[in-house]
C-alpha cells in the first residue's frame, strides 16, 4: 500500500494543487458519485464550458484522482482505483463536506436528470 511518504513531493502537491480549484472540486464531485462522468456529462450538469471541464478532468488525472478511458470519441472519467489509503480519507472528507453545501448537491442533481446515455436506454 502507498503511503504519504511514498509519494514524490510533486505527486503530493499535484493532488492538493488539484484540490485547490472550484471547478476541479465539482468535477470530482460528480466523479466520486458517479460510476464514469463524460465530459460532456459535465458540461451540463455544471453549467461550464466543455474546455474548462476538460482541463479540469485533465488535471485531476494528473493528480492521480481519476482515470480516464477512451470509447470511440468520448472520453469518460472515473475515480482512480485503487487509491492509496490517505488518499482516500482526503477525497472521502472532502466531498462527504461538499455535499452538505447547496452549489454541490444541485451539480449531483442536475447529473441525475440527464438523459441516459444510448447504451444504458439500450440495456434498459
Amino acid at each position: 500500500m502507498e503511503g504519504l511518504a511514498d509519494m514524490k513531493g510533486e505527486s503530493v502537491a499535484a493532488v492538493f494543487a488539484a484540490l485547490a480549484n472550484e471547478t476541479r472540486l465539482r468535477c470530482l464531485n460528480l466523479v466520486v458519485h458517479n460510476r464514469d462522468v463524460c465530459v460532456c456529462e459535465a458540461v451540463a450538469a455544471l453549467g461550464i464550458s466543455q474546455p474548462a471541464a476538460s482541463k479540469a478532468m485533465g488535471t485531476l488525472k494528473a493528480a492521480g484522482l481519476v482515470a480516464a478511458r477512451r470509447d470511440a470519441n468520448w472520453t469518460y472519467y472515473s475515480l482512480q482505483r485503487p487509491l492509496p489509503a490517505w488518499l482516500r480519507k482526503i477525497v472521502n472528507a472532502t466531498t462527504s463536506e461538499l455535499n452538505s453545501r447547496q452549489p454541490y448537491l444541485q451539480d449531483l442533481n442536475r447529473f441525475a436528470e440527464l438523459e441516459l446515455r444510448e447504451d444504458e436506454q439500450l440495456a434498459s
